[in-house]
């Protein structure tokens, strides 16, 4: 799990809490539903004018699922266990493939086209088709919080020019001219809110995540393909070290 989302999202919250605890724990002046229907309703709106319905039902969940998971396994240690399944290939071949046992998904299934015996292209195409659909999914639910990041405070601006027509249209009954000014305010500060707390950080993350997602599968069907080919261990790790910082390859090598 990536802790690092979900702390960052309590941090925010309970510096907001903290601040409106200081300015006398009034929570329900802080609560305005016109201000909640017109920045919510209005960014999601925007959002899916932007993006087709099948778009934002696969990116709004895959950005909750990846923003707060992080991989089982470290690019270094792929390499690992790249490094050890060609030695297991050389000593007994492929079939022995089958009672190998991973954590990772995309890992499991190169295994098991090596464990069939498909020939390279095949193994080489269909990995990177998966690896690229993958890509594609994560890289729409970045594209989705991003825009709905970018309507909120837009239509917050939206709910705080409606509250002032409303206040200056009843400037003559001063009982109508409070929830217009707090609609007008909180509007404005849920779309900032909203924005900069939980859609465009998410939006980053879901990006990183793409990265390394990207980074890892590509070693993978890399070390996939090298076994395939019957390389040695040594030269398995050899090659696949290049997808590590520079300042870790050493370190790798030695250890292997």
């Amino acid at each position: 799990m990536d802790i690092a989302t979900g702390v960052g999202l309590l941090a925010g919250i309970a510096t907001v809490v903290t601040l409106i605890m200081i300015d006398g724990g009034n929570f329900g002046a802080y609560f305005d539903k016109h201000a909640v229907i017109v920045v919510f309703g209005g960014a999601m709106a925007a959002t899916m004018v932007r993006f087709p319905f099948s778009v934002i039902l696969h990116g709004l969940p895959m950005g909750l699922r990846y923003a707060f998971n992080s991989r089982s396994i470290h690019p270094g240690d792929l390499i690992g266990e790249l490094g050890r399944i060609a030695e297991l290939v050389r000593k007994s071949g492929p079939m022995a493939l089958e009672n190998v046992q991973v954590d990772d998904t995309f890992l499991a299934q190169g295994l098991r086209y090596l464990a069939d015996g498909y020939d390279r292209e095949f193994i080489k195409d269909t990995m990177e088709r998966d690896r690229d659909i993958f890509l594609m999914h994560l890289e729409e639910g970045s594209k989705v919080y991003r825009a709905f990041g970018d309507c909120a405070p837009a239509w917050g601006m939206v709910g705080t020019i409606l509250g002032m027509v409303t206040m200056f249209a009843n400037m003559s009954d001063p009982s109508k001219l409070g929830p217009a000014m707090a609609t007008a305010l909180l509007a404005t500060l849920y779309g900032a809110v909203i924005s900069n707390l939980v859609a465009l950080p998410l939006a980053d993350k879901l990006h990183v995540k793409l990265e390394e997602e990207n980074v890892s599968r590509s070693l993978i069907i890399d070390g996939i393909l090298l076994i395939r080919e019957s390389k040695s261990p040594a030269l398995v790790r050899e090659m696949l070290v290049s997808y590590l910082p520079e300042h870790t390859r050493g370190e790798l090598l030695e250890a292997a």
